[in-house]
């Protein structure tokens, strides 16, 4: 009896073994083979046409895009005739000398060793040192400094002979949007550059330190920092088309710079190197700019021309019968609707000669002469 169920759980135990190893069989068949497929979904086709617009994607262009100009080539050749300015002045502070160091730039004109910077750069200076780009450290003969305090611009010389200097160019060829490079002694650490491009031609500002306007400046959003003053503003051919004079530091201002153009420049750099100052022809007034809101609110019958803010009584235009209040519309045959243009021409006429002058005082249109004389420095 025992034997026999012992037989029976034995066979029992026998076919659930065999169950159990063909059931793990297939279990791990199952594992290899993945999860079945499942049937594929057959979507029905609608009646409709198909209403979705057609959308038409242009073709690229094959012409490649421009790439950015390389300014390497322009700095090699011009770097070598930029120079660091390094300055010594002495000011009372609290009853006490103390000696300010300041640092500009400026560039060789002249293999000769004649340089131009601006006026500020050296402007009280009791010490001025030129650091060429080989190194070598230059004093400036102090008694050999020539400015000009309304160009902001200045003339020194070093002992020095054989020394690389860069091509002027033509700034009235200059177009907004022209690439351009700044190379100067920026923050005082030494001859860099930067890029940027021709922002705006003949802009006009007003010099804080003399009242009267500045003209023919180029705008520029090449970078420009303390230190970059004097120095050169070129053109992609390496040649020098502004001087590096101005930027606007304001709060929301961005990439506003300024450099004195070289054909406004020119001329009174070649007098300053050949006589030591600038000979002028003078009128005596102060003037500005007529706006059409200023026009309006003094009643005048114009709303554009130079309305004269100062009348030196012994003075061509003294002598003539101009007046505060008067506002010029053209000098010497020529329209002027701003106080720069009448500054220039001014500069264009020779002293001594005798020039015509309209003007509107009040409700009248009216004529004068007066002779030009030499301005005094």
């Amino acid at each position: 009896m025992k034997k026999g169920r012992l037989f029976f759980i034995s066979l029992v135990l026998l076919v659930a073994l065999s169950i159990t190893t063909v059931s793990g069989c297939q279990l791990i068949e199952n594992i290899q083979k993945g999860p079945a497929e499942s049937p594929p979904v057959v979507t029905p086709t609608s009646s409709r046409p198909n209403t979705t617009p057609t959308v038409q994607i242009p073709t690229p262009a094959a012409t490649p895009s421009p790439s950015l100009p390389s300014i390497a080539d322009v700095v090699a050749t011009v770097k070598p005739a930029v120079v660091a300015i390094n300055t010594q002045v002495t000011v009372n502070f609290f009853r006490q000398s103390v000696t300010q160091k300041g640092a500009g730039s400026g560039w060789i004109i002249s293999p000769d060793g004649v340089i131009v910077t601006n006026n500020h750069v050296i402007a009280d200076a009791e010490a001025v040192t030129v650091v060429l780009d080989d190194g070598r450290e230059l004093p400036v003969d102090m008694s050999n400094i020539a400015t000009d305090v309304l160009t902001d611009l200045a003339v020194l010389r070093v002992n020095a002979s054989n020394l690389p200097n860069v091509k002027v160019g033509d700034s009235n060829r200059l177009r907004v949007g022209d690439w351009v490079v700044a190379i100067g002694n920026s923050l005082g650490e030494g001859i860099r550059a930067t890029q940027g491009i021709v922002s705006r031609k003949d802009a006009v500002l007003n010099d804080p330190d003399t009242g009267q306007e500045i003209t023919g400046l180029i705008e520029t959003d090449a970078a420009i920092n303390p230190g970059n003053s004097g120095g050169p503003l070129v053109n992609l051919a390496g040649e020098v088309i502004g001087i590096t004079s101005i930027k606007i530091s304001a709060a929301g201002v961005e990439g506003t710079g300024f450099a004195i153009s070289m054909n406004e420049a020119l001329p009174i750099i070649q007098d300053l190197i050949t006589k030591g100052f600038v000979t002028r022809a003078y009128l005596g007034v102060t003037s500005t700019t007529l706006t059409a809101a200023a026009a309006a609110e003094l009643g005048l019958p114009v709303n554009k021309g130079v309305y004269l803010a100062l009348v030196e009584a012994i003075s061509p235009a003294g002598k003539a019968g101009l007046r505060q209040g008067d506002v010029i519309v053209k000098f010497a045959g020529q329209n002027v609707a701003t106080a720069g243009e009448m500054v220039r021409q001014i500069y264009k006429a020779k002293i001594g000669q005798e020039v015509e002058i309209e003007f509107w005082r009040g409700s009248s249109r009216m004529t004068t002469k007066a002779v030009l004389i030499e301005r005094q420095k």
